[in-house]
């Protein structure tokens, strides 16, 4: 509380001229508070600054013990005393607090008090000097808000490094993300130079020195390098560093922020890996495929020149295992398509009742060959579906090999299709060895296989049942396996959903051979599989020319004029593509047909192939009863 001093204003000290203008220029300030202090702290002279900082006039102030300036708390702590006592103590006490002004509102202050004594040292007053500095302090609270907030901010990143280095590049400061990053706590990398950070090899280069001379220079700069983590592993790093500097542009030091792209790089080094593969697995059935074509080719002629029942047998032999091995090669492909997800449906109505049908009989021989009885369950009624005809009918193609495959002689396969509920519902049951419950649900990964015996004699590459799987999803359906348990057979069953349409059946019959005669030119240059393709066609009723490369191709086109030209695709020199483009460039040859026989049987060559004007685009080994067909 506030006490009046009735004979206050009574009290005065010897003054000169001098000291009455310098009185006076003390009452006229108005940035600061000036006013004097009796011996026991009230309140004598009060200038133009303190009526205008405390909100007092002089004849409210003067004469009231100066406490009235000073909260409660403080007022109760004794506190406004205190600070007298310390300045009769030391001649000079200087304090930040805050202060009370007449409408009860606080400002922070700066306030000085200095002891007044006479000659002889006795006590005449006090001076007090009050300065308002609310507005400082609102600002350097906010600063303070502000710093406090970044500094939150950058402590609540997690998935970015984020530090600070001084001029000398040792690590100043650290957050939670550069903890979780590097592996190193705050406590262990503050105050280590930056250069910790770097791997062994290009710390020995002088790596750390060079990146923040790089900074220097432009101020910014960001870079994808390696990093090491505390426990020596290195990592791909994005590292950004941005140069500090005061107000005279003099250094402070600098910014970091790491980004971990171990991820990316791991994914980037597998797409990179996969396209690499697929590169590869492409151009492998490429090489297989040729070989292939002219055994498939002598096989077939073997089969037409009537020869003796060893010769038919050891034909039909060969013919077997050329089919299995070109499904190799297919699957071969199918794998590179599924990790690339570049399988590709041509869709269209279809009769899945039919399909099926032939599916199964053309496997029958398969089957058989294993001893099994092969059963269709079928309805007498059309089974509507849009859908892609080759991947359907791979679907129960490589569904029935794998029944036979995994059941002992003498086993019984069942092939049954029904619809329900808007669905088509394809089932293959065998009483074969069965599925143990881990393999149920891994059965239709990649590469995955029923147990196998030493010699393998099941073959295959694990891939059918992933190939089933994928396609039976790319037409909106599913795919599933159930089994009772090892040596109690197993039934996989495919959903699709019908389409809302009628087919009208049309008959198929088996495929026979060329009508007519054409004139065939064969552009390959594997001789065997020219030649035993042209004694192929010649046994049919063909004639045909043969050409080893283009040269020689557009030569022999001149003056052979062919109806048909069968077209490999990777000849030396000129390619076929430009084969192909020269011969439809010829008026002559505008009716001629160009088809193309190679070993390239990925979506891309199919479609380069029809933009180059190719009617058809055959993969070897061509089927022979197809190729007739086609001719005719």
């Amino acid at each position: 509380m506030a006490i009046d001093r009735p004979d206050a204003r009574d009290v005065s000290l010897p003054a000169s001229g001098h000291e009455e203008a310098f009185r006076r220029l003390v009452e006229t300030v108005r940035d600061y508070a000036i006013f004097m202090l009796d011996p026991d702290g009230y309140i004598t002279s009060w200038n133009l600054g303190a009526q205008r900082i405390k909100g007092y006039s002089a004849e409210e102030a003067v004469g009231r013990h100066f406490s009235m300036f000073y909260q409660p708390e403080a007022i109760a702590r004794g506190w406004p005393q205190e600070e007298l006592q310390r300045a009769r103590a030391l001649s000079r006490y200087e304090d930040e607090g805050w202060r009370v002004c007449k409408d009860g509102t606080a400002i922070w202050a700066n306030v000085v008090i200095t002891a007044i004594e006479d000659e002889e040292g006795r006590l005449l007053g006090f001076s007090k000097v009050t300065r308002d500095l609310t507005e400082r302090r609102r600002h350097e609270e906010a600063l303070r808000e502000r710093e406090e907030n970044l500094r939150l901010l950058v402590e609540g990143v997690r998935d970015h490094a984020m530090f600070l280095l001084d001029g000398d590049g040792v690590v100043r400061s650290w957050n939670a993300g550069a903890e979780r990053v590097f592996g190193w706590t705050s406590d262990e990398v503050l105050g280590q130079e930056g250069a910790v950070l770097f791997t062994t090899e290009d710390r020995a280069a002088g790596r750390p020195r060079a990146e923040l001379s790089m900074a220097l220079n432009l101020g910014f700069s960001q870079q994808e390098v390696w990093r090491q983590r505390a426990d020596g592993t290195p990592f791909w790093a994005r590292v950004a560093t941005t140069v500090l500097r005061d107000a005279e542009g003099a250094l402070r030091g600098f910014t970091l922020i790491v980004h971990d792209l171990s991820e990316r790089r791991r994914v980037e080094v597998l797409e990179s890996e996969g396209k690499r593969i697929g590169e590869f697995i492409a151009m492998l059935s490429h090489e297989l495929r040729n070989p292939l074509a002219p055994i498939r080719n002598a096989v077939a002629v073997l089969d037409r020149s009537g020869g003796t029942p060893v010769a038919s047998w050891a034909a039909d032999v060969i013919g077997r295992q050329v089919t299995h091995l070109a499904r190799l090669v297919d699957d071969l492909l199918d794998v590179s398509r599924i990790t690339s997800g570049k399988i590709r449906l041509e869709s269209a109505a279809l009769e899945l009742n039919t399909l099926v049908r032939m599916a199964a009989d053309s496997q029958r021989p398969v089957v058989q060959s294993y001893g099994h009885v092969l059963e269709l369950d079928l309805p007498d009624h059309p089974v509507p579906l849009s859908g892609d005809t080759t991947r359907l009918t791979q679907v129960v193609v490589n569904l029935l090999t794998n029944a036979a495959k995994y059941t002992p002689r003498g086993g019984r396969i069942v092939v049954s299709l029904e619809s329900e509920d808007g669905q088509a519902v394809l089932r293959v049951s065998d009483n074969g060895i069965g599925l143990s419950p881990p393999m149920l649900q891994q059965v239709f990964e990649p590469f995955v296989q029923g147990e196998r015996t030493l010699d393998r004699s099941e073959g295959g590459l694990g891939i059918g049942l992933t190939l089933v799987r994928r396609i039976a999803e790319l037409h909106g359906g599913a795919v599933w396996a159930e089994s009772p348990g090892l040596g109690h057979g197993a039934t996989f069953t495919v959903t699709l959903p019908l389409a809302a349409w009628e087919p009208v059946a049309e008959p198929v019959g088996p495929a026979g051979e060329a009508a007519a005669p054409k004139s065939v030119m064969v552009v390959d240059d594997n001789a065997d599989a020219s030649e035993s393709l042209a004694m192929l066609l010649r046994m049919s009723g063909h004639e045909v020319e043969v050409a080893a490369n283009g040269e020689s191709a557009l030569a022999l086109a001149g003056t052979f004029r062919p109806q048909v030209v069968l077209l490999d695709l990777g000849l030396p020199g000129m390619d076929g593509f430009e084969v192909a483009r020269r011969l439809r460039a010829r008026p002559e040859l505008a009716a001629t047909r160009l088809i193309a026989i190679t070993g390239y049987g990925q979506a891309r060559d199919r479609q380069a192939t029809a933009a180059a004007g190719f009617e058809r685009h055959l993969t070897k080994p061509v089927d022979v009863d197809s190729l007739l067909a086609l001719l005719g």
